[in-house]
Order: C-alpha cells, then structure tokens, then sequence
C-alpha cells in the first residue's frame, strides 16, 4: 500500500497550542482540582508539578521522538521502527484503543458540560438549595434520553473539527479554543482573586504541610500527571508524526508541560477560593463541578455570567482533549487501511459514539442495568478504572521501555537532538526513561490495582 504524502501542522505555535490543547482538558479542570483537595492540597500539587517535569515529561518527549522519526500514526510507528514486531506494535494498539475507549466516555462528560452551559444560561440554579442542585444533577445522570442526546451532539461537534484535516481543523480550532480557554481561566481567576477564600485558597494550594504526605499521595500526584500529559493514549505518538524535523522537542516538552501545571493551579485557584468562601470543605470529589459549583455560582454577584463562563471553559477544554482522540484513532484508520480522512473520521466518531452508549446510560435501568451486580461498578466507571489502572500506564510502560533500551541509539538521538540546544539533556532524559520512568509506573499500577498498598507497606 502506498503511504499517503505526512500532513504537517502550519507553525510551531500551531503544535504548542494543539498539543497543550489535548493535554489541558477535564484532567486539568476537573480532576486536578479535586485530587488536589482530597490529598491536601500544597503538598500534593509540589509532587505533581516534580512528577510532571522528572517522569512525565520525558515520556512526552519520548512520543514525540518516536511519532516524528516513524511520521506514521501509533500503530505504524512500531511496524516501522520495530521491524513490526508484534510486541512491540501491541503498544501502539493499546494506545489507540485507550483513545477509543476515553473518547466514547469522554463525551458523556462532555455532553454534561454542554447542557450545564444551557442550564447556566438559563438560570436553572437560581434560589436551590444544596440539596435540589444535586438532585438537578442526578436527574441528569439519570435521564437515559437527556444524556445520550448531549453526548451525540458532542460526538458531532468533535467530528466537525477533526474533518478539515491537521491544519484547517485540529491546529486552527486548537489555536481559537485555547486563547479562549486561557483568557476565560485568567478571567475567573481575576474575579476569585477578589472573595473572602482567596487567600485561604492560597495558602492550601501552595504551602506544603509535609505532615500530610502519603506514599499513595505521591503516587497518585504522578499518575495525575501521565494522566493530564495525554500520556499512553497514543496522542503525542501521532502528533508527533505532523512534526517537522526541525522542531525543539525537548523545549515543545518543558513549555507544554509549564503550560498544563499553570492551568491547573489557576484551574485551583479559580475553584478554591469560592468553595472556602462559603465554607465548604476541599473534599468534595467528583461532585465538585456539577454538584458543588453550580451551587455557589448561584449566591455570587454576576452568578449568570460566572457560571456560563466556566462551563463554556469546561466545554472547550473537554473538547480540545476529544479532537486529540478521535484524530489518533483515525490517523491509525488513515495509516493502515489506505482510508480517506472522511471515512477515518466518521467510522471513528460513530463508533466511539455507539460504544459509549452503555456509558450514556449508566445511570439508568434502560440498558447493563446488571452491570453494577457483577462488576460492583457502573459500566461507566468500570471502562474508566480499566484505561487509567490498566491501559494506559501498560501502554506508557511499553513506549518507555522500548525508546530506552530497544530504539536504535543513533536515530533515537539524532531525533532527540533535532533542532535543539538541549542536546546536553540528552544523558539525563535516557537515564529518566531508562531507570525512573518504568519504576514509577510499575509503582502507580501496582498501587492503583489494589495488589499493592504503599501507605501500609511505609507504615512506621
């Protein structure tokens, strides 16, 4: 099969705003600010941000390397640089079926965010109380029809973006949705600023109180940031097949990572001061956005536009990490089967949206009903637990182990030495994803699976 002529992206900012873009999603807005309060808060965001730049960020660079060097999709990649070998290809294909898997979920949560921006417009939370704001959610969750409607619509806005292509589509959206993104984060951050917890927020987002350290903390710190890097989800292994050879990877990478650690602080520091000012505790969860949130936006000044505003941000960002999945799923389709974008890109939206029906409806009795009697999980949950404890850090695992030690030496580092002045990293990025990096993921899965209980295994 002739291999069709690489697509590249238009401009190095283009690929910033692209790749930061799949990485700052609900990882960084939702995820990140409740893990955060759950584990502490100052101390569990100094590991995060450690973690990020020590173990995830040579991962990133080492997708980069081996999307570019291949310029084939994550599948590809490893039947060309691996002499297509089996084992090695089965990490590209458990990085695209991961993307297909938190794609098909993805937009449920997606979905929610589009019809809380309704919702918001609305004035639906107006004068409820606690209680009736998360009823209005679980009647959401709930409602079989409500969500697989908000979930299609995603699925369709998503796809819309992906068909023009890497350039007209993925880069120019990427670009327009994170400068909104980001000045819409500033924004709430600027108003939080002005309430009664902002100093409060302070001091629990950025003073460390090590009396509260966890070795289960630590790990859950690292795996957050594999997590909000778009690592192991085969989505850096395909952008980085769209990189030119004269591109920074080591600089794309350290300005990626900064970017996604900022985010989530100001994504903190937006969420914090508000939940202090009316006396609620960090610890709030998963509820946190849908439940927790909507509620106070409701007794704030300007409680119409604040509220809009953040679920807008919330869309965007879910829909910057959505165009990212699809695209890795379709780029493989496009690759191996000799498939035009359009085909690669519908096949690929329809499917992720048929298979995340069961998810759609998981609150309700209308379809795996059962699902909860024999798995003590939603079917939801459970596609969720399987991808982040199994897939992706076997996957990230796999593409560690395979540049470290089985990568030719001389491509790996011309790759990483291409248009760089960090070639003097060179030595210490092989150390890190030779010794630290595999360690540290065995260490996450071990401890996340269950099989493992660190904080017992460190007690005094």
């Amino acid at each position: 099969m002739q291999q069709r002529t690489r697509e590249h992206w238009s401009s190095y900012i283009g690929f910033i705003f692209a790749a930061a873009g799949s990485a700052i999603g609900l990882g960084t807005l939702w995820k990140f600010p409740y893990v955060t309060g759950e584990n502490g808060g100052g101390l569990f965001v100094l590991i995060y941000i450690l973690c990020t730049f020590f173990i995830g960020i040579p991962v990133f660079i080492a997708e980069l390397i081996l999307g570019r060097r291949a310029q084939r999709g994550a599948v590809g990649i490893f039947a060309t640089l691996a002499d297509n070998s089996a084992v090695w290809k089965s990490a590209g294909w458990l990085s695209v079926f991961s993307a297909f898997i938190i794609m098909s979920y993805y937009s449920v949560i997606g979905g929610w965010g589009l019809n809380y921006v309704l919702m918001s417009i609305m004035e639906s939370f107006k004068d409820m109380s606690a209680q009736e704001v998360g009823n209005l959610f679980e009647t959401l969750y709930h409602s079989g029809d409500i969500t697989l409607f908000w979930h299609l619509m995603f699925t369709v806005i998503v796809i819309v973006l992906v068909l023009p292509g890497v350039r007209q589509g993925i880069e120019y959206w990427s670009k327009f949705m994170m400068s909104a993104l980001f000045i819409l984060l500033v924004s709430l951050f600027a108003y939080a600023t002005t309430m009664e917890g902002f100093p409060k927020a302070v001091s629990f987002i950025l003073s460390p109180d090590f009396s509260k350290f966890k070795p289960s903390g630590a790990l859950e710190a690292l795996g957050l940031s594999f997590f909000t890097l778009s690592l192991g989800q085969g989505i850096m292994l395909t952008y980085g097949s769209y990189m030119r050879k004269t591109e920074d990877i080591p600089k794309i990478g350290f300005i990626v990572g900064t970017m996604i650690i900022i985010a989530a602080i100001l994504a903190s520091l937006m969420i914090f001061p508000i939940i202090f000012t009316f006396g609620f505790s960090p610890q709030e969860g998963r509820g946190l956005v849908f439940k927790t949130l909507p509620l106070l936006f409701s007794k704030l000044p300007g409680g119409l536009i604040i509220s809009t505003t953040f679920f807008i941000l919330f869309t965007f960002a879910a829909l910057t990490s959505a165009i990212a999945f699809v695209e890795v799923v379709a780029a493989n389709l496009m690759d191996l089967q000799g498939w035009s974008r359009k085909k690669a890109v519908l096949t690929t939206g329809c499917a992720c949206f048929i298979f995340g029906i069961p998810s759609a409806l998981s609150g309700t009795n209308v379809l795996f009903s059962s699902w909860p009697d024999i798995f003590g999980r939603t079917f939801f949950a459970t596609v969720d637990d399987l991808v982040s404890i199994w897939f992706l850090p076997i996957a990230g695992l796999m593409i560690a182990i395979y540049t470290g030690w089985f990568f030719d030496a001389k491509q790996r580092k011309e790759e990483f030495n291409a248009g760089t002045k960090f070639n003097w990293l060179y030595g210490t990025w092989i150390f890190f994803i030779r010794w630290v990096v595999p360690v540290a993921i065995i260490a996450i899965m071990l401890q996340q699976s269950g099989i493992v209980n660190v904080d017992t295994l460190f007690k005094p």
